[in-house]
């Protein structure tokens, strides 16, 4: 099974097993991984911004207008920065290495 190493603010790294086909949402919640996900993984926040490591960021799907959208909103933007809501687990993302950021911006409340 693919692994994702999930980077905590501390810098603490996570690897965790991550079944193909789920959401880096979705597989952070499975593994108690401190992602948010207000909107529980709709693209209508921002909860779930995640900092793609640079080696990886070329081999994801380019993110949707709606996404660019909503990472607008996200608290610590980067280059890098992606919605863990929209990138799904593929065997070709075995090792995908994401850092969490310091913090989030909730909109939803």
């Amino acid at each position: 099974m693919p692994q994702v190493i999930f980077v905590e603010t501390d810098g603490t790294e996570r690897p965790v097993n991550a079944p193909v086909g789920l959401s880096l949402l979705e597989i952070a919640h499975m593994h108690n991984i401190d992602i948010e996900g207000a909107c529980e993984g709709s693209l209508a926040c921002s909860t779930c911004h995640v900092i793609i490591e640079t080696t990886w960021f070329t081999e994801l799907e380019e993110p949707s207008e709606d996404e660019e959208d909503m990472l607008d909103l996200a608290f610590g933007l980067t280059r890098t920065s992606r919605l863990g809501c929209q990138i799904i687990m593929t065997e070709q993302l075995d090792g995908l290495t994401v850092r969490l950021p310091k913090g989030v911006n909730n909109m939803m409340l």
